[in-house]
């Protein structure tokens, strides 16, 4: 029943039998309703049901639960105590009225008292303390524990709605928690910071204090609860394995296994990524984790393999950090010697002494450098010929080096020699070949046939590269070798290098040829003296002398030759405006002789230019036009005075440069025309040119006459640089041309102007808004010419039809078997033509 007692409870009923209807806020008749109660509040009012006759009173049943009632007499629903959501959510009552027997009126009614829920349990962790292993170098945001709360309020509304957070973190050596927990699920994970620093070596335990919010955690007086959670950190599993030796060639059973490793994370998905694209990787994982080559490896083709050894979850997300892994491909000798050529051949000068290095055997071993798979030793197994003695050569073991035993070779003995060498590893064997080949030692100078060739006499005018001597030397070396090949220069006399001697190497003559361009005037005679040499150095004690140098004169004769201009093109630069005879430049010529030149001009087309016959200077001798030609070249013509025949050719190039002679005028390739009647608003283009040069860009301005029957008629607007707009200014204006005065000036320096009379045709227009211009038929007699014309070529068809016809007569006369009235009706016919 009622819990209220005492004092309280008197209160309540005084207050229910006396209070008045009108001094409650809620009323009403009675019915089926639905309140909504805050939890907790104590005694409170909460409707008052207004009765109707012949009801007087009222009762309530159902869920009152000790709490709940209703004054009979005025029909008050109250609470004599506080709700409690989390006893009991929703209280369902029926009400109903009763008059003064105890009947009921009406009802019963429905009543359902909802209990809100107010804020008043704190969250609650389900362990005092939590414990938790995490690995080293774990995934950061990878969680390796949880922990829950949980909260007694409405978990509908904010008051169970709960967040997490590390309040404290023990120890902290960073700036940065090692650790991070997930606001809603309480998922603890290491940070970035962690996943990098965690090491059991320098810290294997730490201690979270990790706090509990309700409200979301978004208000200040939000309940808050609090654990703590120990956290071991153990050695990471995930490492990778140490280098992997692996012996080339295996033949073992494959796959075999090589290394295995371990995720931190259970039921994780092991994969291979490769570090480098390779046809086919010979390596492969199982969900073990354990590693294999797939087939034998061949070093020689590849010594060391890189890969990644990577783990996913079922999501194909990564779980841990790729782990490297380095294969090396160990060596076995597999691989015997092979000679770096098929045949080594080596020259040696047949003075070479003993103990000399002659050469080096090359030979290669493809197995591990360095190593003794690759170490090769050499032998001479054999000397073919095996004269004067067998052991001449020499091979140091380890080198391969070749030397001579003793001074013994003699190219008149033996001129070649064959070796075969063993190259050996410590498994395989090989037989090199080495060719020696017994070189001539240079101990012969050569020696000129002559020791004086005299003197020939030349022309200046021989072109270069024509021989005017052929010597010759012999060598007593070896021939078609450097001891023997002779080479010949001028040693004296010919400090200009205007000859120049080639040898044939099969003969060792030489031709002695022009160089240089010869010049009496310069040099009539040369004084040679010819040295003879080899390209290979003479050996000690051997000398060139005399015996090597001869002696030959050249006389050089003089030939008349042309003048020669000092430059081969002349270019001059002048206004076009510059006045008659004047001075433009000055060509000059020299003749070799010395004879005196005269000047003169070719391909003056234009009869700009006139030459000073004596001294080369070239004056206008008219006026100059740019517009006419901008670039004008002309031949000038050097000859000898008294020798016209000999003469040369050079080329003046005269630029003009522009200035502004030429007045603007009107560009148009038709005039312009306006459609009859006139509307208003029409306009009509016309554009300028100017024939000078434009440096930048022509621009001109244009105006109307100074009349004033042009002005009153006629207005004229710029449109750009070139153009404008002719506009006329009323619409009455009759079906005629009219010419209206234009005034164009242009922008040259100095400017000029130009009065054009502009046609404009107003007429009728076609559909297409053309200018129809209507032809006129005209009659009239022709001329004397004419008629006499139009009689000749009268006659002439006449005598032509004439001579037709007594053609074919003719031929009908000669035709025995045409009847007589035929022939008749042929005269008939000439008589009527005629």
């Amino acid at each position: 029943m009622f819990k209220l007692c005492g004092l309280q409870f008197l209160l309540v009923i005084h207050l229910a039998m006396c209070q008045n209807l009108q001094d409650l806020h809620v009323t009403g008749p009675l019915k089926d309703m639905n309140f909504s109660v805050p939890e907790g509040g104590g005694v409170r009012f909460i409707y008052q049901f207004t009765s109707e006759p012949p009801a007087v009173s009222f009762r309530a049943t159902g869920e009152k639960d000790g709490i709940i009632d209703i004054v009979p007499r005025t029909g008050i629903l109250y609470l004599n105590g506080s709700l409690d959501w989390e006893t009991k959510a929703v209280h369902r009552l029926q009400v109903e009225s009763l008059d003064e027997k105890g009947n009921i009126v009406k009802g019963p009614y429905a009543v359902t008292i909802y209990v809100e829920d107010i804020n008043d349990n704190p969250p609650e962790f389900d362990q005092i303390k939590y414990t938790g292993v995490v690995r080293q170098n774990s995934r950061p945001g990878k969680p390796f524990m949880y922990v829950h709360a949980t909260d007694r309020d409405d978990p509908t509304t904010p008051h169970a709605q709960l967040t997490y957070s590390i309040l404290h973190h023990f120890p902290n050596p960073y700036t940065e928690m090692l650790f991070q927990i997930d606001s809603v699920t309480g998922a603890i994970s290491p940070s970035v910071k962690g996943s990098y620093y965690l090491d059991p070596q320098k810290q294997d335990t730490f201690t979270l204090v990790v706090t509990v919010k309700d409200m979301a955690g978004m208000t200040m007086n939000a309940f808050t609860s609090s654990a703590d959670v120990i956290i071991t950190v153990k050695e990471s599993l995930w490492k990778a394995p140490p280098t992997i030796h692996i012996q080339e060639n295996s033949t073992q059973v494959h796959p075999v296994n090589i290394s295995q490793v371990h995720s931190n994370e259970p039921d994780v998905i092991y994969g291979l990524f490769e570090k480098e694209k390779l046809p086919r990787l010979p390596f492969s994982i199982d969900q073990n984790g354990v590693i294999y080559v797939t087939e034998p490896l061949d070093r020689e083709e590849k010594d060391t393999y890189s890969f990644f050894v990577v783990t996913k979850d079922n999501e194909g997300e990564l779980v841990d950090k790729p782990l490297h892994v380095h294969v090396i491909v160990e060596d076995i000798n597999d691989n015997p010697p092979v000679c770096q050529q098929a045949l080594t051949v080596i020259e040696v000068q047949e003075n070479e002494g003993g103990g000399s290095n002659i050469g080096t055997l090359f030979a290669t071993d493809m197995d591990e450098k360095d190593t003794l798979n690759s170490r090769l030793q050499f032998k001479i197994k054999s000397q073919v010929p095996a004269v004067p003695a067998s052991n001449l050569f020499f091979v140091q073991q380890d080198t391969g080096i070749l030397q001579l035993t003793s001074h013994s070779l003699n190219k008149r003995i033996a001129s070649n020699y064959s070796l075969k060498v063993l190259v050996t590893d410590a498994v395989f064997q090989t037989i090199c070949d080495v060719q020696i080949h017994v070189i001539d030692i240079n101990d012969r100078i050569p020696i000129f046939e002559k020791s004086d060739y005299h003197s020939v006499t030349v022309a200046e005018s021989l072109p270069v590269g024509t021989v005017i001597l052929e010597i010759q030397a012999t060598d007593g070396d070896e021939p078609a070798t450097g001891s023997s090949y002779i080479i010949y220069q001028v040693k004296e006399g010919d400090p200009n290098n205007t000859f120049i001697i080639e040898t044939d190497s099969e003969t060792n003559r030489g031709f002695v040829k022009i160089n240089k361009t010869l010049d009496f005037e310069t040099a009539p005679v040369y004084n040679l003296v010819i040295n003879a040499t080899n390209p290979e150095p003479l050996v000690p004690g051997v000398q060139y002398n005399s015996s090597s140098l001869t002696l030959f004169k050249v006389f050089v004769t003089n030939v008349d030759e042309p003048p020669v201009f000092l430059k081969t093109v002349y270019k001059g630069v002048v206004s076009e405006d510059i006045p008659v005879n004047t001075l433009v430049m000055t060509v000059e010529a020299f003749d070799p002789e010395g004879v005196a030149v005269r000047y003169s001009l070719e391909g003056d087309v234009r009869k700009w230019l006139r030459i000073d016959a004596a001294t080369g200077q070239v004056y206008t001798a008219s006026t100059l036009d740019r517009e006419q030609e901008e670039m004008y070249t002309v031949e000038v013509i050097a000859s000898e005075l008294n020798n016209a025949a000999q003469k040369s050719k050079t080329t003046l190039i005269l630029h003009l440069h522009d200035v502004n002679d030429n007045p603007p005028q009107l560009a148009m390739d038709y005039p312009p025309f306006f459609c009859h009647p006139l509307s208003g608003g029409e306009r009509a283009l016309i554009q300028a040119a100017d024939a000078d040069e434009q440096w930048y860009y022509s621009t001109f301005t244009f105006s109307l006459a100074d009349d004033m029957h042009t002005r009153n008629n006629w207005e004229i607007s710029k449109a750009n640089a070139t153009h404008a707009y002719l506009s006329p200014k009323h619409t009455n204006f009759e079906e005629k041309v009219y010419n209206v005065p234009v005034i164009i000036n242009d922008n040259g320096k100095p400017p000029l102007e130009k009065k054009v009379n502009l046609e404009v045709n107003i007429c009728k227009c076609s559909s297409e808004k053309s200018c129809f211009i209507e032809v006129q038929r005209e009659h009239y007699l022709p001329t004397a010419g004419q008629a006499i014309g139009l009689l000749l070529g009268v006659l002439l068809v006449i005598g032509f039809i004439v001579g037709g016809v007594f053609l074919h007569m003719k031929y009908k006369q000669k035709n025995e078997k045409k009847s007589h009235q035929k022939d008749v009706k042929d005269r008939s016919e000439l008589n009527r033509l005629t």
